[in-house]
This record gives C-alpha cells, sequence and structure tokens, in this order.
C-alpha cells in the first residue's frame, strides 16, 4: 500500500508520522511518500520521520519529492495537509479583520474566506493530478476550511472525504472523564466543519446508553473552562459545542482578546522554528513533546482510521468525517458538506441518521451553509462582488459596510494568491 501526504514538509508530519508506526496493523503501509515545495523543511522532517519508523521497527519505505506528480504516482490515497501562504498569510488572515472589529480566525469568519480563496484553487489543480495519476485513489482532506475545501473536491467529483479532528478530541476527553476506553464512546456528532455540537455521547455504540448530561453534571465546569464558556451556556444548550462556536457565542469578547496579544500565528511560527531545529538532530528519533502544543491532537489516529476504512483494512465501522448531506440534515441541501457520524468503507461515507436538530443549531448551520456556497463561488469564480456577497452571508459580519471594509482589505492582503485580483 502506498500513501502520499502533500504538505509532507510541515512540522505537523512527524505525529502523523507516529500514527502511522504505532498502527501499522491497522494501515499497512509500504511506501509513505512527503511531497512539499520546501525542500528544506522537507528534508528534515523527512529525515526524523524515516528513524521514527525505525526506532518502531515498522518496515515501510520513506521518500520525500517536491514533484508532485511523481509522488502521488500509484498511491491508494493522498492526505492533503497544506496551507497556501504559510504562517505568514495566516498571520494575516488573524489580524486585518480585527481593524474592522471582527474576528480574526483562519477557518471562520473573514480570515477563513481569504483562506479559502487562497486554497480551493490549488487544491482543485493538485487532486486533478491525483485523478490523472490513478483514478481510484482516495483523498483524506485535512487542509481548512475543511467542509468548502471537501466541498470543492466532491463538487468536481474527486474521490474526496474531509477530516478534522475536534470530534477525536472529545472522544478522547469525554472517555477519560468517563473512566471507558474511547472505543466505547460514540458522538451523535452534528453540524458543519468547526461548527459542531456534541448532542450525545453514547456507550457502545450509536445505540448505547446517552451520558451526556452525567457528563454535564460531573464534570461540566472542566468542559466549559476547556472551551473558553461559562459553565452555565453548556446547562442552557444542553449539548456541547465545539470551541469554534466561541466565535459566535463570545464574539466580541473574543475580539477584545485578541487585540492584546499575538497571533496564534505567530506563536505558531515560533514553535517551527523550535521543530525544525530539533528535527534536525540526527539523534532524535520520536515526536518532540513540543509538537504538542502545535495543534491537531489525534489527527494521525483519525487519519489512520479513516485511510484504513477507506482502503478496506481494519479501520472503526463509525467515524466522524465531512461528506455530502443527501438528506441527513434536511434543512440543509443535499450536496451541502456535514460533519457527522458515518459508515465508513471502501465505497466511502455513508452519514447516519441524526435525530432532529434544535433550531438554536439549526439554524446557525443553515446560514454558514449559505456563507459557504457564496465563498466556494468566489473561491472558483474570483471577483470582488463574490468575495463581498459572501462576507455579507457570514454571520460574524452581516453588515454591509463591514463586509465592504473587509473585501477591500482581503483583496489587498492576499493579491499574489488571487489570480483575478
Amino acid at each position: 500500500m502506498k500513501l502520499a501526504v502533500v504538505g509532507g514538509g510541515s512540522t505537523y508530519t512527524p505525529e502523523l508520522i507516529d500514527g502511522f508506526a504505532r498502527l501499522r496493523d491497522t494501515l499497512p503501509v509500504e511506501e509513505l511518500v512527503l511531497v512539499d515545495p520546501a525542500l528544506d523543511r522537507l528534508e528534515l522532517v523527512g529525515g526524523l520521520a524515516r528513524r521514527i519508523f525505525a526506532k518502531q521497527g515498522h518496515p515501510g519505505r520513506i521518500t520525500t519529492t517536491d514533484d508532485l506528480d511523481a509522488g502521488v504516482a500509484g498511491a491508494d490515497a493522498v492526505l492533503l495537509q497544506l496551507r497556501v501562504g504559510g504562517q505568514a498569510a495566516r498571520n494575516e488572515d488573524e489580524t486585518w479583520p480585527l481593524e474592522c472589529g471582527c474576528v480574526g480566525q483562519e477557518t471562520t469568519g473573514a480570515g477563513g474566506l481569504a483562506k479559502a480563496l487562497r486554497t480551493v484553487p490549488v487544491v482543485l489543480d493538485i487532486a486533478e493530478r491525483v485523478r490523472r495519476a490513478n483514478p481510484d485513489a482516495w483523498i483524506i482532506d485535512f487542509t481548512n476550511p475543511v467542509g468548502i475545501v471537501t466541498r470543492a473536491l466532491l463538487q468536481a467529483g474527486h474521490k474526496a472525504v474531509g477530516l478534522c479532528n475536534v470530534a477525536i478530541g472529545f472522544q478522547r476527553k469525554f472517555a477519560t472523564m468517563l473512566g471507558v476506553a474511547p472505543t466505547d464512546v460514540h458522538l451523535d456528532h452534528v453540524g458543519l466543519n468547526h461548527l459542531t455540537w456534541e448532542t450525545h455521547v453514547r456507550l457502545g455504540g450509536p445505540e448505547g446508553e446517552n451520558v451526556l448530561p452525567k457528563l454535564l453534571a460531573e464534570h461540566g465546569d472542566a468542559i466549559a473552562g476547556d472551551l473558553r464558556l461559562p459553565s452555565g451556556v453548556l446547562d442552557r444548550l444542553g449539548v456541547v459545542p465545539s470551541y469554534y462556536l466561541r466565535y459566535f457565542y463570545a464574539h466580541d469578547e473574543v475580539v477584545r482578546e485578541l487585540g492584546t496579544k499575538p497571533s496564534r500565528a505567530a506563536e505558531v511560527a515560533e514553535m517551527e522554528r523550535e521543530l525544525l531545529t530539533m528535527y534536525g538532530d540526527p539523534a532524535l528519533d520520536e515526536k518532540p513533546a513540543l509538537l504538542g502544543k502545535r495543534g491537531g491532537a489525534y489527527y494521525s489516529e483519525a487519519a489512520v482510521d479513516l485511510a484504513a476504512s477507506l482502503l478496506g483494512g481494519g479501520g472503526s465501522p463509525y467515524q466522524v468525517v465531512n461528506t455530502h448531506n443527501r438528506g441527513t440534515l434536511p434543512f440543509l441541501p443535499d450536496d451541502a458538506v456535514i460533519e457527522v457520524q458515518a459508515a465508513v468503507g471502501r465505497s466511502g461515507a455513508a452519514p447516519l441518521p441524526v435525530a432532529p436538530v434544535d433550531p438554536l443549531f439549526a439554524g446557525l448551520m443553515a446560514n454558514v451553509t449559505a456563507y459557504e456556497d457564496l465563498a466556494l463561488e468566489a473561491a472558483l469564480r474570483g471577483g470582488r462582488e463574490r468575495v463581498f456577497r459572501a462576507l455579507l452571508a457570514h454571520p460574524l459580519v452581516g453588515q454591509y459596510a463591514l463586509a465592504d471594509g473587509l473585501t477591500d482589505r482581503l483583496i489587498a492582503h492576499n493579491r499574489e494568491h488571487l489570480a483575478w485580483a
């Protein structure tokens, strides 16, 4: 089995490599190709990746290349984890929206739209080249904004599934609180990428006992603390929102906070400098502890599990993924991309039935889905007016003067990445 990782020079790749090494019985990889145009980073990451495999006794071969077509040739699955513009572009996504009093964040709001506009054309070009090299290959997208990028891939007819680590993070957290194995915890995880709620936490499977009330009663303060929301908010909602909902539920508070400290991109850029220095040490043969602060916890386990199921291995029967709605949430179009539990196998992901969704959550999902429609249109066709319409539709913007100001800033900061600008 051959897998390719596009964006393989990321400092986060050793976490993925560690997962492949530890879970080799689940996903027996014979060849793993790390593809990245940044050869200096790629060689540092590739060297550490080989040492991790060697230390853990993995027999697979790891190669590196900056040649995309060569890297994906013959691959059974291609994982996308790229960042167009790097941390420098992310830093801008997180700062210029604050000038208008809006959240600066790389996956939602105006910053998220900027990332989508930069990313979608690049991902679609990669996907076309994957299809030419091997039309049967699966594309697993971990590139943000995952919902919009996955929708672009599916709309273009690619064999693609989107992946996020929010659900597996909750699964692990709740399992620890309950004193059970993570595999015993099944989440009723409902929403769009980075706009999700845990409406039930079941023991044993989709039909298991719902222990969410117990979790909220016994651990509500701790859960709310991790989300940086008052515990009373969780009591009133009766569900556990993802931490991204704080951008909606406490928008003005978040904007004030963001204006008083360096951007997350600046923090990550400093971490990356330290990590790359570590990766260059030939004695290092395991992922360093600092990598745990980089973000993306449990991504490796989720990626291995998903790839194993798609390729016919021993993956879990049910996984939280991003895929077409196809009537699962009746208030959204069939071709909307939702993030829910799905049965995953060689033929792809089939969403499990979802209980009726509270209008409090359904309304926000519908609003953001409309924004994502317009965002994808802007990413595919370009134009200032399409960018403006997407921003005006976003619930974190929603005012024409704000949308105008943000549109001008978005284009000014991203001109080199927007062919139409």
